[in-house]
């Protein structure tokens, strides 16, 4: 079996090559290296050592990931001719996504893959900026991170910071986490004689230093409070602050009893910063929902029952299982199709012979649980398919209300008048008006337009307990005139 040896460089100069790794290179038939913008390489160049560069193949793709596929490839494709050697730059387990691909690929190409090790430029970098890891460290790499994924809470390093695009990337992501002039370090062949480390604004971090294969940039561990206010792990802290010895004596008594009419206020409060199309209102309205959700999570975990993570481990096995033509092999190019879907799953999720009714939530608003009671029914063919029928049960719940109003008991007054809710409620299904959506509106148009009568009884410095009703109604149609809604 034929054998890839891979190699680190190390981060800086010849000095940081171990003795074992620099005879080893010496005494290759064949080496290839990812790159040879590399001070060792250069040297070793230099000493008369023929290396095989992949330089031209980064300059022919258009992405990261596929100049790493070409790079694996054409290793494999040599190795077929004798075993070789494979120099990289640093440690080869750091940040090298070929070396990964080597190793999860060499069964397959029946070549066996060896790493011989290498000195990491993070000892140098610890040493440069004068940091201890075990405080807490992530590394990234510049190359392929996203910003859910930065941890601002901890020492920040990033990795394969290439060129100048590389590094306005890396700005302009932390620009969303941190203050612009927030102090980051950039550092360039950390350890090695060409040794530059440069502190800047995070604003001037692409146009501080020119940036090469062997730069990385280091980002202090966020103190101050108010710069963690987005971070999630922050917030969950602050709840538990609340709930905790020495917090708040209201947020300590409450249960999730005490506190199931807030989380169906806030849920209010959210529809109404949409119909009002206040984006801020609603960014701070739905911040009031979430702060229900971990109150809750927060006593489930205060109790022994459950934490936030069991929260959110539950909806994401509900969404990916529930999503099978997004994570799975179904299709669906439509909404209608979609639903289908999710319909399906929830009935494979059901216990063997349930009523219809299990899954509604007893504690939905009136007219919201009634559509979903309705709409259960409608599922097994309990529903009109016509319209014509439904005004005819309209007609009849309205004449058993007025009959009970003139000679029946309040109780009865109740049932009556709750049939003729529902009949309507039946209604709007048919026509797909959602009948909570529709009388918050309602009831919206109808503070607003009230609100407009306030007004103009106080430009006229009259007092309104003292008006008519037809005094009040002409200002209500000027209100409706108006469009006030």
């Amino acid at each position: 079996m034929t054998k890839i040896t891979i190699i680190g460089t190390g981060a800086g100069d010849l000095t940081q090559l171990s003795l074992g790794s620099y005879r080893t290179l010496q005494s290759a038939e064949r080496i290839f290296a990812r790159t040879i913008d590399h001070p060792v390489l250069r040297e070793l160049i230099n000493d008369g050592l023929v290396v095989t560069g992949f330089d031209d193949i980064y300059e022919k793709n258009d992405s990261f990931e596929e100049t790493y596929r070409t790079i694996v490839d054409r290793l494999f494709e040599e190795a077929q001719n004798g075993s070789l050697i494979y120099a990289v730059p640093g440690h080869p387990m750091m940040a090298e996504a070929t070396v990964q691909l080597l190793l999860e690929e060499q069964a397959k190409h029946g070549v066996e893959v060896h790493v011989a090790g290498g000195q990491s430029f993070l000892d140098a970098l610890f040493t440069a900026v004068r940091i201890d890891p075990i405080e807490g460290c992530q590394i990234l790499d510049a190359t392929r991170f996203v910003k859910s994924e930065v941890q601002v809470r901890n020492h920040l390093i990033f990795v394969q910071v290439y060129d100048q695009f590389t590094a306005s990337s890396v700005k302009l992501t932390l620009m969303d986490l941190l203050p612009d002039d927030y102090k980051v370090t950039v550092l360039q062949a950390a350890g090695s004689q060409d040794e530059k480390i440069m502190t800047v604004p995070l604003f001037e971090l692409d146009r501080s230093m020119e940036v090469n294969n062997l730069t990385a940039v280091y980002v202090p561990p966020v103190k101050d409070a108010k710069l963690l206010y987005q971070d999630f792990e922050w917030l969950r802290h602050v709840v538990a602050r609340l709930r905790g010895p020495g917090g708040c004596p209201w947020d300590q008594k409450q249960t999730h009893e005490s506190l199931k009419k807030y989380l169906i206020e806030e849920a209010y409060e959210v529809l109404e910063a949409i119909d009002d199309q206040d984006d801020e209102h609603l960014a701070d309205e739905l911040g009031d929902v979430l702060l229900q959700v971990l109150l809750h999570a927060q006593i489930g975990e205060d109790e022994g029952m459950f934490t936030v993570d069991d929260v959110i481990e539950k909806l994401s096995d509900k969404l990916i299982r529930r999503h099978p033509h997004v994570f799975g092999d179904e299709e669906a190019n439509t909404a209608e199709e979609v639903v289908g879907h999710w319909d399906q799953v929830k009935k494979q999720e059901k216990d063997a012979a349930p009523s219809q009714f299990d899954a509604i939530q007893k504690g939905l608003p009136g007219l919201m649980r009634a559509n979903e009671l309705q709409k259960a029914a409608a599922k097994v063919g309990f529903d009109w398919d016509e319209v014509d029928p439904i005004w005819e049960k309209i007609q009849e719940e309205l004449g058993e209300f007025r009959e009970a109003v003139k000679d029946k008991s309040f109780h009865d007054q109740e049932d009556e008048l709750g049939d003729l809710l529902f009949a309507l409620v039946n209604l709007a299904r048919y026509y797909k008006v959602d009948p909570e959506v529709a009388i918050h509106r309602t009831n919206h148009k109808f503070i607003s337009r009230f609100q407009y009568i306030e007004k103009r009884v106080k430009e006229k410095e009259l007092d309104i307990e003292k008006l008519s009703l037809e005094e009040l109604d002409s200002f209500w149609d000027e209100a409706k005139k108006k469009g006030i809604k």
